[in-house]
């Protein structure tokens, strides 16, 4: 299916390794250019070198998304005017929420939460104004089912997923969408840290525990990065225009419920 974005241009962020480099490729792969984001230059470099070979055009900004000066340079780097906008932010690290202190809660917030809402303020206009643009926004298979050590994170993209589920409906009219996929386990680096975490809670060794979360899983396997990113391709298509405000779980079925 042509996707309908050659010539679009992407703003990724967070995209040198893992769901945001998987956005990146298949974007890439649809037609856009992309912008890369990611705070090591080696990988950065590394991934942009990896677009280009697939014969993408790729501009890579280095550094913390949630800087004002990075975000600036990430839409210059897009020319000013990006079709499409990726928020991704790599997540709290896991703890037991009674660990939280009044900086991290802040830290957790702010990266999850008002980082990307401040984006989405920088080139949301410009997108009704040329009446396209696609914003997806990576959050966590948690924000439905929450899970021990992720409260911050699905707490911050909860909040994340209110605020923009509004701004999704002032933007409808004018063919930009709003969407949020979120992923359940995924074989990221991510995961390793999701293993050892749950293998020091239940007492096993990190083995064990990864046995035991794929076997929570209906599909009997972790996800494959490259369907997170064909998902994201299509929900950022000319044929998503009547998508939006819509979280899309992606978890093999680990969700038991309807809603």
């Amino acid at each position: 299916m042509d996707l309908g974005l050659s010539g679009k241009t992407a703003i990724v962020c967070a995209s040198s390794h893992g769901l945001g480099r998987a956005c990146a490729t298949a974007l890439a792969d649809a037609g856009c250019a992309i912008v890369l984001n990611g705070r090591h230059t080696d990988a950065l470099e590394e991934a942009a070198a990896a677009l280009r070979d697939r014969g993408a055009a790729v501009t890579g900004v280095t550094g913390d998304v949630a800087d004002d000066g990075v975000q600036r340079a990430l839409i210059d780097a897009a020319g000013g005017a990006p079709d499409i906008l990726v928020n991704n932010n790599a997540g709290p690290p896991l703890r037991d929420f009674r660990q939280l202190d009044a900086d991290a809660l802040h830290a957790g917030l702010d990266a999850n939460m008002v980082t990307p809402i401040r984006l989405v303020q920088k080139v949301i206009d410009g997108m009704i104004e040329r009446r396209f643009g696609r914003i997806l926004c990576i959050t966590s298979g948690s924000v439905k089912s929450p899970a021990a050590g992720l409260d911050l994170s699905s707490g911050a993209r909860v909040g994340l997923t209110g605020f923009l589920a509004g701004v999704a409906r002032q933007a409808a009219h004018a063919n930009v969408t709003i969407n949020f996929l979120l992923p359940g386990l995924f074989a990221t680096r991510r995961l390793e840290g999701v293993h050892a975490f749950a293998a020091k809670a239940q007492g096993v060794d990190v083995a064990e525990a990864e046995r035991r979360a794929r076997a929570r899983i209906p599909a009997a396997r972790f996800g494959d990065p490259a369907e997170f990113g064909d998902a994201c391709a299509f929900l950022c298509s000319a044929q998503a225009g009547f998508i939006t405000g819509q979280s899309l779980l992606i978890d093999g079925g680990a969700y038991p419920g309807l809603l």
